[in-house]
C-alpha cells in the first residue's frame, strides 16, 4: 500500500435512473454509491467520494466533482480508464487527476453553469423524454430575457429556494443568465457561484410563466424582494436540468512533491 491520496474525478452522468446524487438510507440508487462501490471493486478499500454538486433525482450532468482518498498505486490520470470499467454505462468518468489532500471542491471560489433545457412544441418528442421539460404553450424568449436580467448580481433568492433548503444563507451570486432559441428547443443557461435547493429549476419555472404571457418581466425584481417561495413560479421538472460545467476560479493545487521528486 502506497501513502493517502486524494483523487478528483470529473462525472458525466445521465441521471434519469437515479434518486439524485446523494446517498440516501432509502435507496441504494444514486450516483454517489455507485461511485463508492467501483472504487470499492477496484481498489479493495471501503470510500466515501466528496462531491461538488448534489443533483436532484434526474438531474444530468456534464461535469460534476468529486474526490476521494485512496492508497492505491494506480496513477490519477488512470483511474478514468479504470473506473469506466467499473461503472454502469449511464455514469462516465471524463477526467482523474492527483490533487492537493486538502483541496476540497465544496471549499473553493467557484463558478457553476446550469442549462435548462424546453421543448416548446405542442406535443412532445419522445426521443427527449428524459432530457428536456415539455411546455407546449408559446414562450416569447425575449420577455424571458428581459425577466431574467433582474436576476443577474447578488441577490437573497429566498424566493427561489425550496422550502425545505437547510442553507444558512440565501445570497448568492448569479453572474450571466441567457434565454435562447433554437427550432423548438428553449434553453435556459444560469451562470453563479452557487446555487440553493432547487434554485435552477424555480428560475426557470417563472421564467416559463413570464414567457406565456404571466406577468410582467418587472415583477421578478418584486419577487426578489418578498424573500417568499410562494411569491416565485412552479418548480420545473428536473429531467430538463444538466450542470454544464464547474470551474474552479483559483486553479486546483497538485499533490505536494514527495522528498525524492523535491
Amino acid at each position: 500500500m502506497g501513502d493517502i491520496r486524494r483523487i478528483m474525478l470529473t462525472v458525466s452522468y445521465d441521471g434519469t435512473a437515479y434518486s439524485g446524487w446523494a446517498l440516501q438510507s432509502s435507496t441504494p440508487n444514486t450516483i454517489e454509491g455507485e461511485l463508492n462501490r467501483a472504487i470499492e471493486r477496484l481498489t479493495g478499500e471501503q470510500v466515501q467520494v466528496i462531491g461538488a454538486s448534489r443533483t436532484d433525482a434526474g438531474v444530468h450532468a456534464y461535469g460534476n466533482v468529486a474526490v476521494f482518498d485512496t492508497t492505491s498505486t494506480i496513477p490519477g490520470d488512470r483511474f478514468i480508464f479504470a473506473l469506466n470499467h467499473e461503472l454502469p454505462q449511464d455514469i462516465r468518468i471524463v477526467e482523474s487527476r492527483e490533487v492537493a489532500l486538502d483541496f476540497h471542491p465544496r471549499h473553493c471560489d467557484t463558478e457553476k453553469t446550469y442549462e435548462y433545457r424546453i421543448v416548446n412544441s405542442q406535443i412532445m418528442d419522445p426521443t427527449r423524454r428524459f432530457y428536456a421539460c415539455h411546455f407546449s404553450m408559446p414562450l416569447d424568449i425575449d420577455l424571458m430575457n428581459a425577466a431574467a436580467h433582474h436576476l443577474v448580481g447578488e441577490h437573497d433568492f429566498t424566493s427561489f429556494c425550496n422550502v425545505e433548503s437547510q442553507a444558512l444563507s440565501h445570497v448568492r451570486t448569479i453572474k450571466d443568465i441567457t434565454v435562447t432559441r433554437n427550432g423548438d428547443e428553449v434553453v435556459i443557461s444560469v451562470t453563479g457561484n452557487g446555487f440553493l435547493y432547487n434554485m435552477v429549476r424555480i428560475i426557470a419555472g417563472t421564467l416559463m410563466q413570464i414567457g406565456r404571457g404571466r406577468g410582467d418581466p418587472s415583477e421578478v425584481k418584486t419577487i426578489l424582494e418578498k424573500k417568499n417561495r410562494a411569491a416565485a413560479g412552479p418548480t420545473a421538472p428536473a429531467e430538463g436540468l444538466f450542470l454544464i460545467e464547474y470551474k474552479f476560479l483559483d486553479g486546483i493545487p497538485g499533490p505536494k512533491a514527495t522528498d525524492e521528486e523535491a
